[in-house]
């Protein structure tokens, strides 16, 4: 089945409230409304927080995988260079000195933590990505905009629900 895209917008954020609460009650096949519906304001909302409920935040296990990557591959590099060379005369110093070896591997503790930081941030904020099929000029104004997924067989109920709630335009588009 192909997918539809349909962009409702609204004024008063108490509308567009009820709206996302409904669609979360709601159980129309094709439709999820965790993973099928945004929301779009122009400015912060501090109650949509407890509306859209609490999202996963996963940089900083990519910011300790890097470090940690960074830091062991440094050390073990290091190391296996020094040790190809145990045949040179050291004059009683060991062949890998931790010590000195010590400051370069905190240094790709923090490149390697740094770098991974920056690609997980990228990852996880879904960059790059497709602009949204459907968008509003208004949106960026004054007006909430719910933007949502579904089958075409739920389209219909879903533009039920936006103009129940008062939606001031409904736009439409097909899927792939």
């Amino acid at each position: 089945m192909s997918k539809r895209h349909l962009l409702a917008l609204f004024t008063n954020f108490d509308e567009a409230e009820a709206v996302v609460k409904e669609l979360r009650g709601v159980s129309l096949k094709g439709f999820d409304a965790n993973k099928d519906m945004v929301i779009k304001s122009p400015i912060e909302h501090p109650e949509c927080e407890s509306l859209l409920g609490e999202k996963p935040v996963r940089v900083q296990w990519f910011t300790l995988g890097g470090a940690l990557t960074g830091g062991l591959l440094a050390f073990s590099l290091i190391s296996a260079s020094q040790g190809n060379f145990f045949a040179q005369m050291k004059g009683g110093k060991p062949i890998v000195p931790f010590p000195p070896n010590f400051v370069l591997t905190y240094e790709m503790f923090i490149l390697g933590g740094v770098y991974i930081s920056v690609l997980g941030f990228l990852i996880c904020a879904g960059l790059p990505a497709r602009r949204s099929p459907l968008y509003s000029a208004k949106v960026s104004e004054d007006q909430i905009g719910i933007l949502v997924q579904s089958d075409e067989a739920a389209s219909g109920s879903l533009k039920a629900i936006f103009t129940k709630h008062k939606a001031l335009e409904i736009q439409e588009e097909a899927g792939k």
